[in-house]
């Protein structure tokens, strides 16, 4: 009989309890020059990234114009965040950020917290590293297979030693 009072106890806890909402609507997408509409909310924000900026303990990916005319901004705080990829890899990339839309300044921005926030689309853009990027062992140029004869006169005077 206790046995059948706990469980019925339980059973009437556990019904009581909120269910989760598998109803609940995924977040919408939006371009990034709609993000300023929807503050505090969670949003999937895409855009093209059109800058990335380094400094010491942050880096900011601007989202379709440079700084400071982007219309949105994603921030990823080193230390705050598990995003330990190379950022410049994702300029010019269509990518998504997943997030609540922050008002910093007066401009959009989500902070990266997840990898999981993140999606880049389409194959990466190939580039070719300046020169002072160039590992010290690559040559800047490669040497000719055979060098070439020395120019000299065409005379019929013996050599001298």
């Amino acid at each position: 009989m206790r046995i059948f009072l706990s469980l019925l106890l339980v059973l009437t806890v556990a019904n009581q309890l909120p269910a989760a909402d598998t109803n609940a609507p995924a977040s919408m997408k939006i371009g990034a020059a709609d993000a300023d509409k929807y503050y505090d909310q969670v949003m999937i924000v895409t855009g093209k990234v059109a800058q990335v900026t380094i400094r010491p303990t942050v880096t900011f990916l601007n989202f379709d114009k440079p700084f400071p005319n982007s219309p949105f901004s994603v921030v990823i705080f080193h230390g705050h965040s598990s995003f330990y990829g190379d950022a410049n890899a994702l300029k010019g990339r269509s990518v998504e950020i997943r997030g609540k839309i922050k008002n910093y300044h007066d401009k959009p921005e989500i902070a990266l917290d997840n990898t999981n926030q993140l999606t880049v689309f389409g194959p990466p853009i190939p580039t070719i590293a300046p020169a002072e990027t160039r590992p010290t062992n690559a040559p800047a140029m490669s040497p000719p297979a055979t060098p070439p004869p020395p120019a000299t006169e065409s005379t019929n005077l013996p050599e001298i030693m």
